[in-house]
């Protein structure tokens, strides 16, 4: 075993140091690295509590955080590798939680959706194992419901998931033909409460958005953009080549997997791929398997990033196709996991991305 196969996000200046130059020089124009040290004088009547909690008091004297900035796309999180040794487990507090939601919801009103949701004004696009209906209280113009036929949101195996991006795809394209200044299209799954959904059966989202996309991916399309003028190199060639050199990354039949390195939230993945193919969707299918079963996550949210559907006036070139996957924590948790700091600030992570790398991988056979 190497010693990159036992390293910690805490070892990241380290490693970067030890880079060879042009893997480093790649490294360092993505990101940049700081290290500071917190320090504090616990009284004698918290040491048990400690302990219980980290094992020990000493590591908790002086503790090193390592701050990761992605100079790119302008995110970035503190990583306190104290944090990710604190005991945890899944919650059976959360499975049971989920069981008696879905018993308890006798008014699911995504029950009979063809019932229950009204039909958008070009009609429904059904799956073998969804159906589409329209929000009430729309996000955008077009903004829909992609509703699964299997209520309980975990459910769900690779063709389901596969059903239930084509269905939105196929949703976009339905949507466009009706409005062609529409072409901007978004899909998301915010998986239970945790992760923002107001309502326990499953289903996902699909936007559809005229003029200019969404500002999330606007602001990602500009990014890359202007890394390609400044450094005539495609920039998420260079994030996944930055990511992989220090074990962060790695590629599985055509499909660059990325345990971020300045996420959002938890175990933040990224898939990245020429186009939304079954490959793409088939990675998604097995880092979202990974989660749920290795790891017991029962919250997460996941987003498709695509170029617009139709011809647009600003560069899309070299674009790609972009999944994104969040843990979003404990769902018997009470307390948010986003607060100021992640709204206004950085990211507060507690997961170790180097391990999440190294998790995927073993998972996914790559």
């Amino acid at each position: 075993m190497s010693a990159r196969d036992e390293a910690e996000i805490g070892d990241l200046p380290e490693m970067v140091a030890a880079l060879p130059d042009s893997e480093k020089t790649i490294f360092r124009r993505i990101f940049r690295v700081d290290v500071v040290e917190g320090r504090i004088l616990p009284p004698d009547s918290m040491r048990p509590w400690i302990e219980r909690q980290f094992g020990a008091v000493e590591p908790t004297l002086s503790q090193r955080i390592v701050r990761v900035t992605n100079l790119v796309s302008g995110r970035g999180a503190l990583f306190n590798p104290l944090r990710s040794r604190r005991p945890h487990s899944p919650s059976d507090q959360a499975v049971a939680g989920l069981e008696g939601a879905l018993a308890n919801d006798r008014d699911d009103p995504l029950a009979d959706a063809r019932a229950t949701t009204p039909a958008d004004v070009f009609g429904r696009i059904e799956g073998k194992h969804c159906v589409t209906g329209a929000n009430v209280a729309k996000f955008d113009g077009f903004h829909s419901l992609v509703i699964f036929k299997e209520r309980n949101p975990l459910r769900f195996d690779r063709e389901m998931l596969h059903d239930y991006i084509d269905t939105g795809v196929r949703w976009a394209q339905a949507a466009h033909a009706a409005d062609p200044g529409a072409k901007y299209f978004l899909f998301m799954w915010n998986c239970l409460w945790r992760a923002g959904a107001s309502l326990v059966h499953g289903h996902a989202q699909v936007l559809l958005g005229r003029e200019t996309h969404y500002p999330a991916v606007e602001s990602l399309r500009r990014a890359a953009l202007a890394y390609r003028a400044r450094y005539d190199s495609d920039y998420f060639d260079d994030l996944f080549r930055a990511c992989a050199a220090v074990g962060c990354a790695f590629e599985k039949q055509g499909v660059r997997v990325l345990a971020n390195l300045a996420p959002l939230k938890e175990r933040e993945t990224l898939l990245i791929a020429p186009a939304l193919d079954a490959s793409l969707k088939d990675r998604a299918y097995e880092v979202l398997a990974c989660l749920r079963d290795r790891l017991g996550v029962a919250s997460f949210n996941l987003a498709v990033y695509l170029p617009p559907i139709a011809l647009a006036e600003e560069d899309w070139s070299g674009f790609p196709a972009i999944i994104y996957i969040v843990d979003r924590g404990d769902l018997a948790e009470r307390t948010s996991d986003i607060g100021a700091m992640e709204l206004y600030a950085a990211s507060v992570i507690a997961g170790d991305p180097l391990r999440s790398a190294r998790l995927l991988k073993d998972t996914l056979g790559a």
